[in-house]
């Protein structure tokens, strides 16, 4: 038993070591903002690394996403005369939730994987240390720009994945389903509202590529310089960034829509 409780507070201690470490991390990356618009060819670079490389699995999803929100709303609105509403249903739950959420947990599994993978094998390489010794700065020259690059593409990319969503509601919908072209256009455009709805869905998406990319990167390089190291920071990467992004989902959906208070 003394054991276990040993063990238990080392671990406690430890990651609030960590957490520690990463919140002094993060406030390093953002005084190097300046530094990084500065030279906007490596935030350019890295968009396409981030952004351009993760847009068709962000179009495949969405699109399936879609599908399924059509098919399942539709089968649950017909048995209380409401199909007509399905237009609705797709829109309020892709720009509200499942456009930025869906959209951070697939771009924390294809692009923060590969960030941190990148700067552990940087860190295990020597690359960082090399960059060092020629007095030269690797936060913003290697770390800021794929920190920046990943907080403006994660919006883009949620912007994509919640309008393909409903040309996917639509096909399946109206197409095959033989729901109104009329209703379903009206009814969705009435019920999206730009402020509570399309303007808190940015907000999410914001919010999720930050804190989805400075888990990436502090994970990449405060990894052990290993083979064996930079595998289970990748992993870590994976699992907390997503973890992150359900907790911050409901902190943010509590507040936006006056859960909580």
């Amino acid at each position: 038993m003394i054991e276990w409780l040993v063990r238990l507070g080392a671990n406690s201690l430890q990651g609030l070591e960590t957490f520690g470490r990463s919140g002094l991390f993060f406030w390093r990356l953002l005084r190097q903002l300046p530094s990084a618009l500065r030279e906007p060819g490596l935030v350019v670079h890295q968009l396409y690394n981030l952004g351009v490389l993760s847009v068709i699995i962000i179009l495949v999803s969405g699109l399936f996403v879609g599908m399924v929100l059509g098919l399942q709303g539709y089968n649950t609105l017909v048995d209380f005369g409401a199909e007509g509403s399905l237009g609705s249903l797709v829109g309020l739950s892709l720009v509200r939730e499942l456009g930025p959420v869906m959209s951070a947990l697939l771009f924390a599994g294809r692009a923060g994987s590969a960030l941190t993978a990148e700067v552990g094998l940087m860190k295990a390489t020597d690359q960082l240390s090399a960059l060092e010794m020629m007095a030269v700065d690797p936060f913003p020259r290697v770390l800021m720009p794929r920190w920046l690059a990943g907080f403006i593409a994660m919006p883009l990319l949620t912007a994509i994945f919640s309008a393909v969503g409903i040309i996917g509601g639509y096909m399946i919908g109206v197409t095959l389903l033989g729901v109104d072209t009329g209703s379903y256009w009206t009814n969705l455009s009435s019920s999206v509202d730009f402020y509570d709805d399309l303007l808190n869905g940015v907000i999410k998406s914001v919010v999720f590529g930050a804190v989805v990319c400075w888990v990436a990167l502090f994970q990449g390089y405060d990894c052990v310089p290993t083979a064996e190291g930079v595998g289970r920071a990748t992993t870590r990467t994976v699992v907390i960034a997503s973890l992150a992004v359900l907790g911050f989902d409901f902190l943010l959906t509590a507040l936006m829509y006056g859960e909580v208070g």
